[in-house]
């Protein structure tokens, strides 16, 4: 009978779901450390691409000067990689496209593909001068266009004086045309991180994006998506009426009010829960809401990841992480799980 009994206890236990009683605790590890800790402060933005009308320079003055005196060292943006374009390009039956943009024409005026480009923008920066000329920032700007960095290219170019943005020293027309296209584009990045990286003499931008986890394999994609919109579905709900107040702050001259928004907690949980805690609740006989936040969180992981690659070289670095609203309040948590590393408040810094 004893014996019995036990069998019958120990096969309860394996039928149980087996929850940890008692966790290490890792959030003390670094208390006592030597050297500056790093500081991260993630902005949470609204993407300017979707906005009624032209998004003009002045109306994100008072938001860019905030952040300038922040005095971050490093900047990373929303963008996929072009290490990560690469990799999907070598294996489209896995990652089919993404959309990343072609690099043939920078290829054809370097003779660089991405691997060789990033190798070769590598060994510039270690030999960056303080003061670089402009031959040097038109070199830069056209291996960082082999390497798929527009974004950082275009970094470069603002920091050319006027009569400096010309074709030479590895530029060619094509891509000067390039360049000047992404002065025009209506983004976050070009609007807000480049010009603010250019503003503080920053040599690049980082892309953190990623997606080579978060493409969900369901059987059947048509009720996926459907489902997925009955579960985002928020008219009436707490965020429904915050996300009004949200387009209304759009409409300023000034958009500072809308990022001091953006980023409150108040915001933040509302928003958390619209995205991922509604398709959690949401009965689905296939499960696929539940599917789909289980790849949000592969993505925010991964970039997470690319966020602390950034300054694993740099104990104590102040790093800017610009990001889609939707996924602060998931950066603030993973990032502040990190040793050596404090986040900052954006709204104190906005404020």
């Amino acid at each position: 009978m004893k014996r019995w009994t036990k069998w019958a206890l120990s096969g309860a236990l394996l039928a149980a779901p087996l929850l940890a009683s008692a966790q290490v605790d890792l959030t003390t590890l670094d208390r006592g450390m030597t050297g500056p800790r790093s500081l991260v402060l993630v902005l949470g933005t609204a993407h300017l691409s979707g906005f009624a009308g032209d998004v003009p320079p002045a109306s994100l003055e008072g938001l860019m000067s905030r952040l300038a005196a922040f005095k971050p060292d490093i900047l990373t943006i929303e963008n996929r990689s072009g290490e990560e374009c690469d990799l999907v390009a070598r294996h489209p039956l896995k990652y089919g496209s993404f959309g990343c943009k072609s690099t043939e024409a920078a290829k054809a005026a370097t003779g660089l593909d991405v691997p060789a480009a990033m190798a070769e923008i590598d060994k510039t920066l270690k030999a960056w001068p303080a003061e670089p000329t402009a031959a040097q920032r038109r070199h830069l700007a056209a291996l960082l266009l082999a390497a798929n960095e527009r974004d950082s290219a275009y970094v470069q170019w603002l920091q050319l004086p006027e009569g400096e943005r010309h074709a030479g020293d590895g530029l060619d027309a094509k891509l000067v045309d390039m360049l000047i296209a992404a002065s025009k584009a209506k983004s976050e990045t070009t609007l807000i991180a480049a010009r603010l990286a250019a503003r503080l003499g920053l040599q690049r931008l980082h892309y953190v994006d990623n997606h080579t986890g978060d493409d969900i394999n369901s059987d059947d994609d048509k009720t996926f998506w459907e489902e997925m919109a009955l579960a985002w579905k928020n008219d009436g709900t707490d965020f429904g009426e915050r996300d009004k107040a949200a387009e209304a702050l759009k409409k300023s001259a000034d958009l500072l009010p809308l990022y001091r928004y953006l980023n409150t907690p108040d915001y933040q949980s509302s928003l958390a829960d619209a995205n991922v805690g509604q398709p959690m609740r949401f009965k689905s006989p296939r499960r696929y809401p539940q599917m789909w936040v289980a790849g949000w969180e592969i993505r925010n992981l991964r970039m997470v990841a690319n966020i602390r690659e950034t300054f694993r070289e740099r104990p104590g670095a102040r790093v800017l992480v610009i990001v889609g609203a939707a996924h602060k309040s998931f950066f603030d948590s993973w990032l502040g799980q990190l040793q050596g590393v404090d986040i900052v408040d954006a709204v104190e810094v906005l404020n």
